[in-house]
């Protein structure tokens, strides 16, 4: 029978997603690299289960054991970062089975690589690929597509802001600390005039529980899933909030960064960084407690003329991703998604759907203030 398979179980994300699983009642099956941590997690999630939970011991330096994860008609979650160096064997695990793919990254160059070419092979396969669907694009989806669906057939711009509240710095991990490494020097993108383009440390402001925010550009999901189906559509921006009153100078550090990635040895040393967080990182990160998240889309028309605005509120983004995982995972093994290759949530499971899925994990529409 088909089934959940949750890879990168025993993560930090992995885990959250693992209890989020139990807590809607699925039974995945939990694997990862470590044996030892796979038994413990599972002996965790038994009780609440009334059962065994099983394992298996996959690899993502041997391909073969991941591939054997995954049957057609299966639902493969993936927590295994930084996506970029180690997602691509889940993804053609996934591919080559038919199957339905879910994954937690918000990694730029690996979205984008999902998208122009993963896709295509998925497609042909019968397999779905869900890309970054959690706190890392899918809130963003929900809003933009909302705020377009009220603006109409003049929108042809629509910008999504990304903002958090309370100590996030305290709150990342140590796999999401190293994938902002690996991004550091990656070239981020934008949707301009029907296309994707190189983008470099474009900002702007957003009024966000009314005071202004700040956000940079980042490559994101929305600029592959929203125009195809938003005719009109010829601009779309993603920016991240994250930053604060550095947002400008990162602005400046981004535009410098074709520049720096071009130095002999610079990807080098992002790549041990990250390395070394990864190895150091071993602690649990801090509780979630008064952490926060904003979402806001606005579209705008032809004359950059304000059409609508839709804002989201939720809590840990942590949290949100795993919920939305669990979400995702236990509604595809039921109801299948709708389509093949590269898809965007509101593709895969349609927007009424998805606006349900976010308010059960957390993250609800709210008037602008």
């Amino acid at each position: 029978m088909a089934r959940i398979v949750l890879f990168g179980a025993t993560g930090f994300t992995g885990g959250l997603t693992a209890e989020a699983l139990a807590r809607r009642g699925a039974r995945p099956l939990l694997a990862g690299r470590d044996q030892a941590r796979l038994t413990a997690l599972a002996g965790s999630l038994a009780g609440s289960l009334g059962g065994d939970v099983p394992i298996a011991v996959a690899d993502v330096g041997r391909p073969e054991s991941v591939r054997a994860l995954v049957a057609p008609g299966d639902v493969l979650i993936s927590t295994v970062g930084p996506f970029a160096r180690w997602g691509e064997a889940a993804v053609a695990a996934a591919t080559e089975a038919g199957a339905v793919y879910l994954d937690s990254t918000g990694e730029p160059t690996f979205i984008k690589r999902i998208f122009q070419r993963y896709g295509p092979a998925a497609a042909a396969r019968g397999a779905a690929l869900i890309t970054a669907f959690g706190y890392d694009y899918v809130p963003g989806n929900l809003a933009a597509a909302l705020a377009l669906r009220k603006a109409g057939a003049d929108a042809v711009r629509v910008d999504v802001g990304y903002f958090v509240g309370g100590d996030m710095a305290r709150r990342a991990s140590a796999g999401t600390r190293a994938s902002m490494l690996g991004m550091l020097l990656e070239p981020m993108y934008g949707f301009r005039e029907g296309r994707i383009v190189p983008e470099h440390g474009r900002t702007r402001r957003f009024l966000v529980d009314g005071r202004p925010r700040h956000g940079l550009s980042i490559g994101a999901t929305e600029h592959f899933t929203l125009p195809p189906v938003h005719a009109g559509l010829r601009e779309v921006n993603v920016y991240l909030g994250w930053l604060g009153g550095l947002t400008k100078a990162a602005g400046v550090l981004a535009r410098a960064t074709p520049v720096i990635a071009a130095l002999p040895g610079a990807r080098r040393v992002t790549e041990a960084l990250a390395d070394r967080v990864l190895r150091t990182g071993t602690g649990t990160p801090a509780p979630a407690a008064g952490v926060s998240s904003r979402i806001v889309a606005e579209a705008y028309d032809a004359r950059g003329r304000r059409l609508s605005a839709v804002h989201l509120s939720g809590g840990d983004p942590y949290e949100f991703t795993a919920g939305m995982l669990a979400w995702a995972a236990t509604t595809a093994l039921a109801e299948g998604v709708r389509g093949t290759g590269a898809l965007g949530p509101v593709d895969a499971f349609g927007l009424d759907a998805l606006t349900r899925g976010c308010a059960a994990a957390g993250m609800t529409v709210r008037e602008p203030a």
